[in-house]
């Protein structure tokens, strides 16, 4: 299956993502934060990638605007993961490079199901 990268600053999202990912297949990296998930796109190349968006310092719209706009790693699909459940921050979001975005907590079946649209 998929190496997927999480990216969020929250252990509990983060244990629960990587839950719902790994019984289904999936291996799994994780960052605890937007700069740390760019470095990992940028050295480890992971299939997909679920970002969070409000997190201390790069935020997850600057992350995956660096990610989505740098050669090397542009090709990488990102999932926005999101608390923020508003229209204006999802379409900010695909304006950024992501894929798609989602709003927390997500079930099971949507996210595999939109992981698997994107692989």
């Amino acid at each position: 299956m998929a190496n997927i990268l999480i990216v969020d600053d929250s252990p509990i999202d983060q244990k629960e993502l990587s839950s719902i990912l790994e019984k289904n297949g999936h291996s799994v990296m994780r960052a605890d934060n937007g700069e740390s998930g760019v470095k990992m796109a940028r050295s480890e190349k992971p299939d997909l990638i679920l970002m969070d968006v409000v997190m201390p310092g790069l935020n997850g719209f600057q992350a995956t605007r660096q990610i989505s706009k740098a050669v090397e790693t542009a090709h990488i699909p990102i999932i926005l993961v999101s608390s923020k459940d508003q229209e204006t921050d999802r379409q900010w979001g695909l304006r950024q490079g992501a894929k798609s975005y989602m709003v927390k907590p997500v079930k099971d079946k949507e996210l595999l199901s939109e992981i698997a649209a994107l692989l």
